[in-house]
């Protein structure tokens, strides 16, 4: 029973500190366009439905003080009853920049890899795919963008 206790008492902990994440720290870190927009305006649910869509202004979500837009109410409605599931990793930044150096590098959102249930996206622009050189030690830049994205968020 102890044991149980103490599990549920971590996992609020840590939980809390996930939530702790607040609106302004999000805001700050997070890569949003210059109408604060999460994914340049696509619609992050789209995505897991197996290609990107441009959200509309008509469907529109704030979470923890990010905004995002989606293709249609039922995205969006997706997104707001589990949005962990459905927010790009590292903020929305390139995660192969992030593992790579910790680098906050923008994205094209057409250019993305959904991997264990989460998505990833990454910068392609000037014959530079980095989602290509992120699949050549795709472990190792994972682990590393993990540790550099948490420190940025701190």
């Amino acid at each position: 029973m102890k044991i149980k206790c103490l599990l549920t008492i971590l996992v609020t902990l840590t939980l809390g500190g996930l939530e702790a994440q607040t609106a302004e720290v999000r805001t700050k870190e997070f890569n949003l366009s210059s109408s604060q927009l999460a994914i340049e305006g696509y619609d992050p649910v789209s995505y897991f439905n197996g290609k990107p869509a441009e959200g509309s202004s008509k469907f529109t979500a704030v979470v923890n003080g990010v905004k995002y837009q989606f293709a249609n109410a039922a995205n969006r409605d997706k997104f707001i009853a589990m949005p962990a599931k459905y927010e790009p990793q590292y903020g929305g930044w390139c995660a192969y920049a992030m593992g790579l150096n910790g680098e906050k590098v923008e994205v094209d959102p057409e250019t993305y890899k959904i991997l264990d249930g989460k998505l990833y996206l990454f910068y392609n622009r000037f014959f530079n795919n980095t989602l290509k050189t992120w699949n050549k030690d795709e472990k190792k830049l994972q682990s590393n963008a993990d540790k550099n994205f948490k420190k940025i968020i701190q």
